[in-house]
């Protein structure tokens, strides 16, 4: 297959397939229980408290203002970010708003409130949090060290995102856990995922708009590194989408 051929291939997964999804044996009509909302989490393991919602002192930015300024920025500041920004960029991005028990609704919208992302973030530069690699647990709102620094970390993001590290003070890692949305839509989930990613990201471009930082949208990266450096098998999750956080030049 020429690459012409291999594109208009690859357009099929562009369209609606509804009509191929049995609504009757997905594994939410047959009583399959729910996929739970959130990976675990050693509760022994180091956790940081972020910020919450009341007591953040974020500026005021319109709508408008953070839409008309919003473009990808790919050189950054050494400054640090705060805990507060890093609390609110990662509440505007995947933040509980209600939890019920078999969804949530979040600060984005995902297709039935199926919410398939777990967030990572690489943190270089943030205070009163040591570098190395964190999950953020939405429930809770706290980050969760997956794994600690060592030297060497950065250089392997690095080569995981073809050289697109950009100096960033935190780094972004969106994965999905593809079974949360086929539990209710089945073989149409691959595309409801792909969209809701997109509502993600451009929280984070808007949010960061908001408190004077800036983001780039990365999509192109390599699958086995970065699924190796996050350390998630690549099948039940994988990583999906990322974007550089640092204070805007």
């Amino acid at each position: 297959m020429d690459e012409k051929s291999k594109a208009l291939a690859d357009r099929e997964f562009l369209k609606p397939n509804w009509a191929a999804v049995d609504f009757d044996k997905t594994d939410q009509a047959r009583k399959v229980p729910v996929p739970p909302q959130e990976k675990p989490y050693d509760p022994r393991g180091a956790i940081v408290d972020l910020v919450p919602k009341d007591a953040w002192a974020i500026p005021g930015l319109s709508v408008a203002e953070a839409i008309a300024n919003r473009r990808s920025r790919r050189k950054f500041r050494e400054d640090p970010l705060s805990l507060e920004e890093l609390s609110f960029l990662l509440h505007s991005t995947q933040g509980m708003k209600k939890r019920l028990e078999a969804h949530s609704f979040r600060t984005v919208p995902s297709g039935g409130a199926r919410h398939s992302f777990e967030t990572y973030i690489f943190v270089d530069r943030v205070e009163g949090v040591a570098k190395g690699l964190y999950r953020y647990l939405p429930i809770e709102h706290k980050l969760y060290l997956e794994r600690a620094f060592v030297e060497g970390m950065a250089e392997e993001l690095d080569a995981a995102t073809d050289g697109q590290l950009m100096g960033a003070a935190a780094y972004f890692i969106w994965t999905t856990v593809p079974y949360r949305m086929e539990w209710r839509y089945s073989c149409a989930s691959a595309k409801i995922i792909a969209i809701d990613v997109g509502h993600v990201c451009q929280n984070l471009y808007l949010a960061c708009e908001a408190i004077g930082c800036g983001t780039c949208g990365v999509g192109a990266y390599h699958q086995g590194k970065m699924d190796d450096f996050l350390g998630i098998d690549g099948v039940e999750e994988f990583a999906l989408y990322m974007a550089p956080v640092g204070k805007a030049v």
